[in-house]
């Protein structure tokens, strides 16, 4: 049992979950709670940490035992409880905390598509900077079946704690990537047959005209300053989300959102 902060293994945690380089280095990432645990792809899970007092409760037994990491388990580690609240990234520690490999996606991949029929259904976001908002996107995005995320390089690290909890999960079933240059990819994508649209405050046709039943690509830029000009010239199309009031702009989650469940309503009929 690990009974102290000095441990090794637990200052690389520490390491883990507040430094991106780290992270990146390593080629892992920590995930916190049972459900995180629960639908974590087993073949990703390293290690994972538990608290004595998680152990207390026969159904936190019969958890790790389903996926193989019992209490006596080489790939298990018990925490004392005071040193296991000074490891948690959450307020309320529920004991159970994960060290996973990364995940790696090819942009091959991700323009094949996981639907039925093939066709590619993507977000593409530039520059976003609030860990909540990419955590969102990712679950809203695939409650939509959104089959990929591509990501530029400066946005938020996707293994960031506070991104991870916003999933929900969803980042083990979403495929992403991130790339050193968005506009770079865009004639890729249109060899996929893949048409983009920038959600711009200039668009010139609302976003509940187009048809989005084909390979479809939504533009989302910055919270603050948006798409950048580039990006926006380079899209096929470019469309607004009609607003009253004097509201100017929407929360990019809340934006993927609008646009994500369209087509998606589009692609149910």
């Amino acid at each position: 049992m690990i009974t102290s902060t000095s441990n090794p293994q637990i200052k690389n945690i520490v390491q883990l979950e507040k430094k991106p380089r780290a992270r990146k280095e390593q080629g892992l990432f920590v995930v916190e709670g049972s459900k995180m645990f629960a639908e974590a792809p087993r073949d990703n899970i390293k290690k994972v940490y538990c608290s004595q007092s998680f152990l207390e409760k026969s159904e936190h037994r019969d958890l790790l035992e389903s996926k193989g990491f019992g209490p006596d388990c080489q790939g298990t580690e018990v925490v004392e409880d005071k040193v296991f609240k000074g490891l948690s990234d959450t307020m309320s520690p529920q004991g159970i905390l994960c060290v996973m490999r990364q995940m790696a996606y090819t942009l091959e991949e991700i323009l094949g598509g996981n639907t039925k029929d093939g066709t590619p259904f993507l977000l593409l976001l530039e520059d976003l900077q609030d860990p909540g908002n990419l955590g969102t996107i990712l679950r809203t995005g695939e409650g939509a079946g959104v089959t990929g995320v591509i990501m530029s390089r400066n946005t938020v690290d996707i293994y960031n704690p506070k991104v991870i909890r916003s999933t929900m999960g969803s980042v083990y079933r979403v495929p992403f990537l991130y790339t050193d240059s968005l506009l770079g990819i865009l004639p890729r994508l249109k060899e996929a047959g893949i048409t983009t649209y920038a959600a711009h405050l200039q668009g010139v046709s609302d976003y509940d005209r187009q048809d989005y039943t084909g390979g479809t690509g939504f533009l989302i830029g910055n919270e603050g300053n948006g798409l950048s000009d580039a990006l926006s010239f380079g899209a096929d199309v470019k469309i607004k989300i009609p607003m009253c009031g004097q509201v100017e702009s929407l929360n990019a989650a809340m934006a993927c959102g609008i646009l994500a469940y369209e087509a998606y309503r589009q692609r149910r009929g």
